[in-house]
């Protein structure tokens, strides 16, 4: 068996890898690249392998960074089955159809640009109805149920606990007459969510491939996350501010929205105006409450006895752009949480470019923020930062909480490769910046020191 891997290599975007088991071509993922616009767009447009010839594609979850670039892959004469697991399928209709028409928002806006310099329009890399075809060729699963997808692969999904749907993905494979398993992570949860179930341990693995996101940190404490969210809004209601929290649409608003409800219900916040201000969130939460087979007993328990967890008098999903746009005109203390949660894509630019210069307000991120994002420069302290193309000042308090992260620390990475039971002969780390990656393969050196521990690079080819 050879693995390609093409995406997500010493980084954290465009998931992708490519295997060939006995004559057939498997892929497992296909992420948007996300990071500089000239190198992602080249690399979102052009595979480094013929679409036409896949066999299958197999999909962890529905991040845009693990699914995002499918449409073009169909479009591209990808005609088999793209399996997931249910609620996966349900989040990625709905996440590929706003990724393209963001796709299109945003070529529109730089062409009008280019157009002023004489220069030629851009095009988006896929249309709404690509990402709808792409949706009919989606196969479900539940969990647990193993499923044969080619000649001697056998794929079994185990929970992940990272977003609703996420998945390990187990391959089963039988190969010139040897039989081995070969793990895929997904992105790990951190466990103990106030959502989502834990990661499922998984036995008799040979083979790992394992994210490393924050292979070399460790986050805040769960324990105080929702003390730190209700004291930074209270200090920026206090000053008759605003909060802006840009948050992933899948995962993150979800968590941020429960935590919100919890904080007024015991009388910690007020009940001040909360607007989710994304038509991908407002669709997102609705399939939430769809898949309650992904939540954990608490939450499940929550929604059958009490009420919706995720809604509230005092808090408003919008979808459309006109209620958006009356944002602007909003003097008085709220909340707005918006997508994308790196700003880079969606209306959250918007709302930072309306509120990022006012020392009153307060930027709250929630999530990671990859290299080179806008989110990632706001965190370094760059100011100015461009947004759409303009520069505007940072005076707006800055504040970022890991806690509520849905990628496992180091410590829960570790505890969680010690829940796979198994003679690990081999080990892949992927999914982390560099240093990340890199800091992890050292602990998992330490930990298994009989198996070889790799960091590929990118469209690097090993033989397992």
């Amino acid at each position: 068996m050879r693995i390609h891997f093409l995406g997500a290599t010493r980084t954290t975007t465009g998931s992708e890898y490519l295997f060939e088991i006995h004559g057939h071509k498997l892929l497992l993922e296909c992420g948007l690249f996300q990071g500089r616009r000239e190198e992602s767009i080249e690399r979102n447009r052009n595979f480094p392998f013929d679409p036409k010839q896949l066999d299958a594609v197999v999909l962890s979850h529905a991040h845009i960074d693990h699914c995002g670039n499918l449409p073009n892959l169909c479009r591209q004469g990808f005609n088999g089955n793209v399996y997931c697991t249910f609620a996966t399928r349900d989040l990625a209709s709905i996440m590929l159809e706003d990724s393209a028409e963001i796709q299109r928002d945003d070529a529109a806006f730089v062409s009008k640009k280019r157009a002023k310099h004489g220069l030629p329009p851009v095009e988006p890399l896929y249309s709404a109805q690509d990402a709808e075809r792409a949706i009919r060729q989606f196969v479900a699963v539940n969990y647990d149920r193993p499923f044969p997808i080619l000649d001697g692969v056998t794929v079994t999904f185990r929970d992940a606990g990272h977003i609703l749907g996420s998945a390990q993905v187990l391959l089963d494979l039988r190969e010139n007459g040897r039989a081995f398993r070969y793990l895929f992570s997904g992105d790990v949860g951190r466990g103990a969510d106030d959502i989502l179930r834990d990661p499922q341990p998984v036995d008799a693995v040979d083979y790992l491939q394992i994210e490393s996101t924050y292979g070399g940190r460790e986050h805040a404490p769960k324990l105080h996350a929702n003390d730190d969210v209700g004291r930074l809004v209270r200090e920026t209601l206090e000053r008759h501010g605003k909060i802006i929290v840009p948050s992933f649409s899948v995962g993150r608003t979800q968590q941020i929205v429960y935590t919100l409800h919890q904080l007024t219900l015991a009388g910690q916040l007020p009940r001040v105006p909360i607007f989710v201000d994304s038509p991908l969130s407002v669709n997102a939460t609705e399939v939430y409450r769809l898949h309650p087979e992904c939540f954990n007993e608490t939450i499940y328990k929550f929604l059958r006895e009490k009420e919706n967890p995720f809604g509230m008098e005092n808090l408003t999903y919008i979808r459309e752009a006109a209620h958006s746009r009356k944002l602007n005109d909003l003097h008085e203390p709220a909340i707005i949480i918006s997508a994308s949660g790196m700003a880079e894509a969606g209306r959250i630019r918007h709302h930072l470019a309306n509120n990022i210069g006012d020392p009153d307000n307060l930027i709250l991120f929630i999530g990671y923020c990859a290299e080179h994002t806008l989110g990632a420069q706001i965190l370094a302290g760059q100011s100015p930062v461009n947004i759409f193309g303009e520069p505007y000042p940072v005076r707006a308090r800055i504040a970022s909480l890991d806690a509520f992260s849905g990628h496992a620390d180091k410590n829960e990475l570790r505890r969680y490769v010690e829940a796979i039971k198994g003679d690990l002969k081999k080990i892949s780390v992927i999914h982390g910046e560099e240093s990340q990656a890199l800091a992890f393969a050292e602990t998992l050196r330490a930990m298994k020191p009989k198996a070889e521990v790799i960091v590929p690079q990118y469209q690097q080819v090993i033989e397992f």
